[in-house]
C-alpha cells in the first residue's frame, strides 16, 4: 500500500519537498500534538454525540474540552515528547507518549471526582475521557508511525539502484546492532537481504529484523547467489583471522563485494555507521598471525633516551618515530631532507609530542650537517631508515645511490662511534641478497662496512656502540611501492601494469616491519644481520586480481591487467639470504640471525672509500664495475650493466 502511494506521490511535488526537509522545530512537533489532542476530543465527542448531549450542557462541554486540552499540553511538556525526531522515532518515544497520555487520563480523572464533589456535576463522562484517552494515544503514536514509515519508505523505493544487496554474516547482538545502524541509515547504502548464521544450526527458517537467517550449510556464495545479493558484511566477530581471510578470499573468487565493520562498542561517540562499513584493505589479506613484542626488552632500550631516525618523514622512518613515541623517550630527533613530509610530520606529532620532538632538515651525505645533530643532541640510539631505495632510478643514477646508501651510512655509522651512540640499527632490503641492481649492492655494501665497523670496534674495545642491520622484503602501502600504484590505477580504471606474469615478491605491513626494527634493536647484541620472517611470498599478478575484486571490479573485464616487461635490475624473486648464510633463531619467532663473514674492516673501508671518490667523478660503468668488486655476487639482470658481468 506504501509503494503504491509512494509511486502516487512520486509523480508530484511532494517528495521533491521532501529531499530539503530538515528536522521540525520541537515547537512545531509540540503544537502538531497539541492539535492531535483537539482532534481527538472532536472524534470523542462524534462517538458519543448523543450521550454528551444529553449528559451536558455546552458550557460544561467547552470547559471540559479545554481542561482535556491545556493538561494534555502541561504533560507534553513535562515528559518532553516532542523532543524527539520523528523520522527517528524509537521505542523510548512510544514509552514517552503512553506515560504523557496515562498522566493526562488520570490526573484529569482525579480532576473530575473533585469537580463533581464540589459542583455535583460531572466535567466529562468517564467513558468519553476513556475513549478520549485511547483516541488520542493512537493518533499521536500513528502519526510518529506514519511519518516514519514514509521516509523508510522514501528511502527504500528512491535510489533503490544505487544500493547494493547485502547479507550479514553473524547473528549475534553486534550483528544485530550493525543491521539496525545499516537501516537507518542516511543516505541507504545497503539492501539487507538476511543473516547467516555460522554457529547455531536451530535458527533454521528464523528471522532477525523481518530479514530470514540462512545456515552456513552451504559456501557462502552459494548462499549469496541464492539471495540474489552482491556483497557480504562480515559482522561476526568469534571468526580467526585465518577464517576471516579464507571467507574473503572465497567471496572475492566468485566476485561478490565483501565489507567489514568493527564491533560497535569500539565505534567513538562521533562516528556513523558510513565510516565504519568499510571494505577489506590488502593488508587485512596478508593471512600473518599478529606480532607480540617484547615491550620490557624495548622499553628499557628507548625509555628516557635520545633517539635519532633518519628518513623521519619516509613510510618506514615516521613509523618508527610514532612507534617509538610509545616507549617515552626523552627527545626523538627526525632528520631527513624532505622538506614538505618533514613539516608535514611535525605538524602531526608537535600537538602531543611537541616537547620532546626535534625536526632536523638534513642531508646525511654531508658530513658538517650530520655531525652538528650529533653534537647538539648526541643520540644514544639511532634508527637509520634514509636511502634511495627505488629500482630503476637508482639504476640510471648510480653516484646518487652510492651518496646516499653507502656514504650517507658511512658518515652516520662513524659519528655514532665519535659520539658513543649505544645502538645504531639500519634499516635495509632484502634487494641486498644476492642483488641484481645498483640500489640492492648499494644497500649491501653499507651492510658490509655496519658490519665490519662491529666487529672491528668490538674487538678493539675501543667503542660501546652496538651496530645491527634488519632485512626486509617489500612493505605495503610504503611510498612507490606497488599497492599504491595499484590503488591509483584502479580508481583510474585501469589497466594494473605488471613487470611480468610470474614475478613474486614478501609482502609485509608497515607497522609490522617497523615493530620487528624495534624488537630487533632491543635483542642485539652488536654485529648481527636480523631477518624478519616474511610469511609466503606474493605472486603480483594475484595481488592485482585481489585487489581488484576488492575494488569491487571484476578483473579482466571491468580493469585489464597490462604486462610490460621486466624493469631495469628487476629479478622474478627476491631472497633473503645469500647462498651460503645460515640462521640463528632468536626469543622471537618472526626474527632470525643471518650468519654471515664479517669483512677486514681494512679492506671494506679502503673499497669504500675508492667507490666515494669515483661516484664524485668516474662514469657510470665504472662505478659500477667497482660495486662489483666489493660485492661479487652482484650480477646484473635486464640492465644496462650485464655486459660488465662478462
Amino acid at each position: 500500500m506504501f509503494e503504491y502511494l509512494y509511486t502516487i506521490l512520486k509523480s508530484s511535488s511532494i517528495l521533491k519537498k521532501l529531499r530539503t526537509v530538515s528536522y521540525l522545530p520541537i515547537w512545531i512537533v509540540y503544537f502538531i500534538d497539541v492539535f492531535i489532542v483537539l482532534l481527538s476530543g472532536v472524534i470523542t465527542h462524534i462517538i458519543l454525540l448523543n450521550l454528551i448531549s444529553k449528559f451536558q450542557n455546552n458550557t460544561v462541554l467547552l470547559l471540559g474540552n479545554l481542561t482535556i486540552l491545556v493538561v494534555n499540553a502541561i504533560f507534553f511538556l513535562f515528559f518532553r515528547t516532542f523532543s524527539g525526531i520523528i523520522r527517528h522515532s524509537t521505542f523510548i518515544d512510544g514509552l514517552k507518549l503512553l506515560f504523557s497520555t496515562t498522566a493526562s487520563f488520570l490526573f484529569l480523572m482525579v480532576l473530575n471526582y473533585f469537580w463533581e464533589f464540589n459542583t455535583g456535576v460531572k466535567l466529562y463522562l468517564n467513558s468519553a475521557l476513556f475513549i478520549n484517552y485511547i483516541v488520542a494515544f493512537s493518533l499521536l503514536f500513528l502519526f510518529r508511525i506514519v511519518v516514519k514509515y514514509m521516509f523508510d519508505i522514501y528511502a527504500t523505493i528512491d535510489d533503490q539502484n544505487k544500493r547494493i544487496n547485502a547479507v550479514i554474516y553473524g547473528v549475534d547482538a553486534n550483528a544485530i546492532s550493525i543491521a539496525n545502524a545499516l537501516k537507518t541509515e542516511i543516505p541507504t547504502r545497503f539492501n539487507l537481504l538476511g543473516f547467516i548464521d555460522n554457529n547455531n544450526l536451530n535458527k533454521t527458517g528464523r528471522s532477525l529484523l523481518n530479514l530470514p537467517i540462512v545456515n552456513h550449510s552451504k559456501k557462502t556464495p552459494i548462499i549469496l547467489r541464492n539471495l540474489k545479493a552482491d556483497a557480504l558484511i562480515i559482522a561476526e566477530k568469534s571468526l580467526s583471522k585465518l577464517e576471516t581471510i579464507a571467507l574473503v578470499e572465497e567471496c572475492l573468487e566468485y566476485d561478490f563485494k565483501v565489507f567489514t565493520v568493527p564491533l560497535i562498542t569500539n565505534w567513538e561517540d562521533h562516528e556513523q555507521i558510513s565510516t565504519q562499513v568499510k571494505s577489506f584493505d590488502i593488508e587485512d589479506l596478508l593471512g600473518r598471525q599478529p606480532i607480540v613484542l617484547n615491550t620490557k626488552n624495548i622499553n628499557s632500550t628507548i625509555k628516557g633516551k635520545t633517539i635519532l631516525v633518519t628518513g623521519a618523514a619516509g613510510s618506514i622512518g615516521s613509523e618508527i618515530v610514532r612507534q617509538v613515541l610509545g616507549f617515552e623517550p626523552a627527545k626523538v630527533i627526525l632528520l631527513d631532507q624532505a622538506e614538505t613530509p618533514l613539516h608535514h610530520l611535525q605538524l602531526e606529532l608537535e600537538g602531543e609530542y611537541g616537547t620532546i620532538i626535534r625536526p632536523y632538515l638534513a642531508d646525511i651525505r654531508y658530513v658538517e650537517s650530520v655531525e652538528k645533530v650529533f653534537k647538539k643532541y648526541k643520540p644514544e640510539v639511532i634508527y637509520h631508515a634514509a636511502a634511495y631505495k627505488h629500482v630503476p632510478l637508482m639504476e640510471s643514477n648510480p653516484a646518487q645511490a652510492i651518496g646516499a646508501n653507502v656514504l650517507g651510512t658511512k658518515i652516520l655509522a662513524d659519528m655514532a662511534i665519535k659520539y658513543q651512540a649505544q645502538r645504531f640499527v639500519m634499516v635495509s632490503t632484502d634487494k641486498a641478497v644476492n642483488p641484481s641492481n645498483v640500489m640492492g649492492a648499494s644497500k649491501r655494501i653499507a651492510e658490509k662496512y655496519i658490519q665490519a665497523l662491529h666487529y672491528l670496534e668490538g674487538n678493539n674495545n675501543s667503542s660501546e656502540t652496538k651496530f645491527m642491520t634488519t632485512r626486509f622484503g617489500n612493505v605495503l602501502g610504503s611510498n612507490g611501492s606497488i599497492v599504491p600504484l595499484f590503488t591509483k590505477q584502479i580508481k583510474e580504471g585501469g589497466p594494473l601494469t605488471i613487470t611480468h606474469p610470474d614475478i613474486i615478491r614478501y609482502f609485509m605491513t608497515i607497522p609490522e616491519a617497523c615493530q620487528l626494527v624495534l624488537e630487533a634493536s632491543a635483542i642485539g647484541k652488536g654485529g648481527e644481520v636480523f631477518i624478519f620472517d616474511m610469511g609466503e611470498p606474493v605472486k603480483i599478478l594475484d595481488l592485482a586480481k585481489k585487489m581488484i575484486r576488492l575494488a569491487g571490479f571484476v578483473p579482466e573485464k571491468d580493469i585489464k591487467i597490462k604486462v610490460i616487461g621486466l624493469r631495469p635490475g628487476e629479478k622474478l624473486f627476491e631472497e633473503l639470504l645469500n647462498d651460503t648464510s645460515k640462521t640463528l633463531p632468536t626469543h622471537n619467532e618472526k626474527i632470525v640471525i643471518a650468519e654471515e663473514l664479517a669483512e677486514n674492516h681494512r679492506e671494506i673501508l679502503l673499497e669504500i672509500e675508492s667507490l666515494i671518490a669515483l661516484s664524485q667523478e668516474a662514469t657510470s660503468n665504472t662505478i659500477v664495475m667497482q660495486m662489483k668488486k666489493v660485492v661479487p655476487e652482484y650480477i646484473s639482470m635486464n640492465s644496462v650493466f650485464e655486459s660488465l658481468d662478462n
